[in-house]
């Protein structure tokens, strides 16, 4: 996201709720702004989250991009950002929603699968989809072969769907999604 022209400048914040995680780094070298909010201090989801929403709007921060946030955000929250919290999944959902998308995947014996950038809503996995992309799952393929696939597939298609969201170009009705052609392109 940090690398990416039209993306890369608009990033205000990057919030982890790790304080190794590699996202803070980045944004430090790209000189963005980096806070750590730890949710062991904090004594459940609802006050972790409302710290969450309170650094946000502080910040004016206006969309929301999940990449490698591992935690179930609460109603409250999605509530708050209603629209503007985007999440990139390693399936296609509806297939395969939650934290081991990849390994089931194989398990299951898909022959493809891919990518999925949608919008949060208060299921988990679940909101409007935005962009899919797909990729094989080859034969000898194990999680962590095809996970590294499938990062390098979202890296791609991340930044794709956030620019058409900052630049104006998605309309969702209900689970319909429509995104105009961007210019030039």
């Amino acid at each position: 996201m940090l690398d990416d022209p039209a993306v890369g400048p608009a990033i205000a914040l990057v919030v982890s709720d790790r304080p190794e995680a590699q996202a803070l780094q980045r944004a430090r070298q790209s000189e963005v702004q980096t806070v750590v909010i730890e949710p062991s201090g904090f004594p459940d989801r609802m006050s972790f989250d409302a710290a969450l929403i309170a650094l946000l709007a502080d910040e004016s921060i206006d969309l929301v991009v999940l990449a490698g946030f591992m935690r179930i955000l609460s109603p409250a929250f999605v509530s708050a950002f209603e629209g503007k919290v985007v999440n990139v999944h390693p399936s296609l959902l509806p297939a395969f929603p939650g934290g081991d998308s990849i390994a089931e995947a194989i398990a299951w014996g898909v022959k493809v699968t891919g990518v999925t950038v949608h919008l949060v809503d208060e299921e988990v996995d679940h909101g409007p989809i935005l962009m899919q992309a797909s990729l094989p799952v080859l034969p000898d393929d194990t999680p962590e072969t095809l996970a590294d696939r499938i990062h390098g597939l979202e890296h791609e298609l991340l930044p794709r769907a956030v620019r058409a969201l900052m630049q104006g170009r998605v309309a969702v009705e209900g689970r319909i999604v429509r995104i105009e052609e961007e210019a030039g392109g």
